[in-house]
C-alpha cells in the first residue's frame, strides 16, 4: 500500500520520528505482521538500515518483535501508540503532548486506523505473539490489554511485582472493574504490601499465594503475558515478557491460576 508523502510528513511531525521510521511503521501498519526484508521493499528503505530502525521503533513502543524465525514484527494499534508516546514525551515537553493529543479524533488517526484494520484483517491469529523487552514495555502492553478487557483479568505475581503492578496499572484496573470485569490477583501478601492489598478491596479480589512463584497475566481467556525470569534476578531494563494471543494456551494458564486460587 502506497503511503502519501503528506501523511509521512504528518507522522514525522506528530510522533517525532525520522523518515525511515515513519516509512517502516506505516508499511507495517498496512501489513499487520511482516519481516524486516518485506518492510524494506514496501517502504523503500535500505535493508542494511531496516533492523536498526525497527529496533528503534520497538524501544519507543511502536512495534513488537514476534517470536520465532524468521524475525517478524507486529504493529501496535495506532491509538495505543498515541498513549505510549504521550507518556514518554510528557517528561520532556508539554508542547509535544499538546500536538499528540490533537491527533486523537483527527483525520490523521482515521488514516492510521484504516491502515491497521486493513492489515490486521489479513493476519492469522496464530501470528499474534511477541516478545516484550524491558519492564516498561511489558507494563505498557499489560495496560493496553486491561483497557481492552471485557470479562476477566487474572494476575499472578510476586510480592514486589504486586506493588509495582498496583502502582502502574491501578487506574486501568479500576476502570475495568467499573465496566464489570472480574479482577483476581494471586500474590504473596506480607506486612510490606498488606496496606496496598487492603486499599484494593473495591477493585480486585486478592488472595495470598505462597506456593507458586510465577509472574503472568491472562485477559478474557484470550491473551496471556508471562515473564520469563525471576524479578529478583533481573534489572528492569532486561526483564522479558512473552505475549501470546491464543485461547488454548491462555486456558491452560487460567487452569493453573484457578488451582492456586482454589487452594485452601
Amino acid at each position: 500500500m502506497i503511503v502519501k508523502d503528506e501523511l509521512l510528513v504528518k507522522l514525522r511531525r506528530f510522533f517525532d520520528l525520522n523518515l525511515y521510521e515513519v516509512k517502516l511503521w506505516s508499511a507495517l501498519l498496512s501489513r499487520g505482521v511482516s519481516t524486516a526484508g518485506e518492510l524494506s521493499d514496501i517502504a523503500d528503505v535500505p535493508r542494511s538500515r531496516s533492523y536498526d530502525v525497527l529496533e528503534s521503533l520497538e524501544k519507543k513502543g511502536f512495534v513488537i518483535m514476534k517470536l520465532g524465525k524468521p524475525i517478524k514484527y507486529i504493529a501496535i494499534p495506532p491509538n495505543e501508540v498515541v498513549d505510549r508516546v504521550r507518556k514518554n514525551m510528557q517528561l520532556n515537553s508539554q508542547e509535544k503532548i499538546r500536538r499528540l493529543e490533537s491527533v486523537k479524533g483527527s483525520p490523521l488517526l482515521t488514516e492510521l486506523e484504516t491502515l491497521h484494520t486493513q492489515g490486521i484483517a489479513l493476519v492469522d491469529p496464530a501470528e499474534m505473539s511477541g516478545c516484550l523487552r524491558g519492564r516498561s514495555n511489558v507494563y505498557n502492553h499489560l495496560d493496553y490489554l486491561i483497557k481492552e478487557s471485557k470479562k476477566s483479568v487474572n494476575i499472578m505475581t510476586t510480592e514486589k511485582g504486586f506493588m509495582r503492578k498496583m502502582e502502574g496499572l491501578r487506574s486501568s484496573l479500576e476502570k475495568a472493574r467499573k465496566r464489570g470485569v472480574r479482577i483476581r490477583i494471586s500474590a504473596p501478601i506480607s506486612k510490606d504490601n498488606k496496606n496496598v492489598a487492603d486499599g484494593l478491596k473495591n477493585v480486585a479480589e486478592i488472595k495470598h499465594n505462597s506456593t507458586v512463584n510465577s509472574r503472568f497475566v491472562t485477559v478474557d481467556g484470550q491473551d496471556v503475558v508471562f515473564m520469563t525470569m525471576n524479578d529478583k534476578d533481573v534489572h528492569p531494563s532486561y526483564d522479558i515478557g512473552v505475549w501470546v494471543k491464543t485461547p488454548y494456551f491462555t486456558s491452560a494458564m487460567d487452569s493453573l491460576f484457578n488451582s492456586v486460587w482454589n487452594t485452601k
